[in-house]
């Protein structure tokens, strides 16, 4: 028991690290170990969630001045319904399955977000947000992750870090809050879970601090850059050991 204190504190401290630093990435740090200390994978994604949502709490409340609404409803309803509807079926699949679908999906983003992501402007209309938002809803019911999709959309749609750190925290706020009411509901908010939440809030706010002070000093690109390396890195994670 002790152990798995000391990692779900350590966890915490590095995803909501990662969380302020970049704006995302608090599920792909966490989910890179956490399926392996708790009872089942829904439970994992649960835990996940709401710690990821009490990081970004801390930021919403910091930032809610730069969040401009109209770039952020018509991505977030369409997030939350489809979310909804994978976390349902996320009671059926395989957890090897899971982690094969994960790995894959991460180094295309990967990919994608390192050798495209200058040549392909991509435009904030209403279908842009709708398909980001669908493959954000996809990625976070399944595996406890919608950022990649939705980073995408904010890093074109909003004029300074500010602004995205803003609108991408508002976002997975609500997000979480959705998918945590619909994972309640399928019996995956056990006590297990809420244990877990009371050891890993520490580390939430500890990472934040540390985040907080190194986002400050990050330029833009490099910011970018480390993303990329990050999201590729924890997609090989997840191939080897499916």
């Amino acid at each position: 028991m002790d152990n798995i204190v000391i990692e779900l504190f350590l966890l915490s401290i590095g995803a909501s690290f990662v969380q302020r630093t970049t704006g995302f990435g608090f599920g792909i740090f966490i989910m890179t170990m956490l399926p392996s200390i708790m009872p089942s994978f829904g439970e994992a994604t649960t835990l996940s969630g709401i710690l990821a949502m009490t990081t970004s709490l801390i930021i919403v409340i910091q930032k809610y001045k730069y969040i401009t609404w109209r770039r952020l409803l018509p991505i977030l309803f369409t997030f939350i319904i489809i979310s909804i509807g994978a976390i349902f079926v996320l009671k059926r699949m395989e957890y090897h399955i899971l982690n094969i679908l994960l790995g894959i999906t991460l180094i295309i983003v990967s990919i994608y977000f390192a050798f495209f992501s200058k040549r392909i402007k991509v435009k904030t209309t209403l279908p842009v947000q709708v398909t980001a938002g669908t493959l954000s809803g996809l990625m976070g019911g399944f595996f406890g992750m919608q950022g990649p999709p939705a980073v995408l959309y904010f890093v074109s749609s909003e004029p300074d870090k500010e602004h995205y750190l803003a609108m991408t925290q508002t976002y997975f706020l609500a997000g979480n809050l959705m998918m945590t009411l619909a994972r309640a509901y399928n019996g995956f908010f056990t006590t297990t879970v809420s244990i877990g939440y009371v050891y890993g809030i520490a580390g939430v706010f500890i990472g934040n601090l540390i985040g907080a002070w190194v986002f400050r000093h990050l330029s833009g690109s490099l910011l970018k850059y480390i993303i990329y390396a990050y999201i590729g890195i924890s997609g090989l994670t997840f191939l080897l050991e499916a």
